[in-house]
């Protein structure tokens, strides 16, 4: 059978952390981990929506507590105290969903000094991951890219925006960035599959704050929440022997992306920038 039409397998038991899980794609993927099993840890930033994602997730999971930490990927700091309960807690997790992000109008900068986009994308994510690594062994690390990384140019010199660039070739940059973080994490990492894919056009709350939610609940080829984290959610279920670590997947499928993100060298320089960004290198 293709691993593409194939069932989604079971998570029982597994500890599965995802990141953006109060709407859209996150919910819907912990939604439907929690049904397979999963003990679902769920990070998003707006108090209200978290406790109601909570909910859901926890019913379906049967009644299983569904622990949320609010966190602000905006501020590294957050993502420091996020760390520190979640190592209190946890001593494996399975399953790293870093799916928080989205657009951000205008250039913005961040308290920490970067560019919006790329800090709520990329570099967060990759800060949690890289102080989560002992936790990660053995296990999988899922970033949630898309395919407007096509339209990306990403300098990895450049992580604090100097450079003016348009609001959707910033998103790309952070696209690219999200596939760039999981190619050279399987090779610097071998024991953690790491790996990365496109949603597809979802009907979410991405975009709200720049006018591109409506069009987005009205397009006729907008795909549901549900559909979008199809992908996610059999990343995370699938046998790791019949995944390649460091791929970008679109519905199920190993694809290969841009010419300009598949690129190793392009890669190992994000990483050693991302780490001096993060006081990590």
């Amino acid at each position: 059978m293709s691993t593409q039409n194939s069932p989604v397998g079971d998570l029982t038991g597994r500890t599965v952390v995802i990141t953006g899980a109060s709407s859209g794609i996150g919910l819907a993927a912990a939604i439907d981990m929690a049904r397979r099993g999963a003990n679902t840890v769920l990070v998003g930033r707006d108090p209200a929506r978290l406790e109601a994602a909570a909910a859901a997730v926890s019913q379906a999971g049967g009644g299983r507590t569904a622990p949320a930490y609010r966190s602000d990927f905006a501020r590294l700091d957050d993502v420091h105290v996020l760390v520190d309960h979640l190592r209190q807690r946890y001593q494996r997790i399975d399953v790293l969903a870093n799916n928080a992000g989205g657009v951000v109008r205008g250039h913005q900068i961040t308290p920490d000094g970067f560019e919006a986009t790329l800090q709520t994308n990329h570099l967060a994510a990759f800060l949690l991951s890289s102080l989560l690594r002992e936790q990660l062994r053995g296990g999988r690390i899922i970033n949630t890219a898309s395919g407007a990384h096509a339209m990306g140019a990403l300098d990895p010199a450049d992580l604090r925006g100097a450079r003016k660039r348009g609001l959707w070739r910033q998103y790309g940059s952070a696209k690219q960035a999200n596939i760039l973080f999981a190619a050279e994490a399987s090779r610097r990492w071998p024991d953690i599959m790491s790996a990365s894919y496109h949603p597809g056009f979802v009907r979410s709350r991405f975009g709200s704050t720049i006018g591109v939610n409506l069009a987005a609940r009205l397009a006729p080829f907008a795909r549901s929440p549900q559909r979008g984290a199809d992908t996610l959610v059999w990343l995370a279920a699938t046998p790791a022997s019949q995944l390649t670590s460091g791929g970008y997947y679109v519905d199920r499928k190993l694809t290969r992306p841009s010419r300009d993100t598949d690129s190793p060298a392009l890669a190992a320089r994000l990483w050693e920038e991302s780490l001096h960004a993060v006081g990590l290198g």
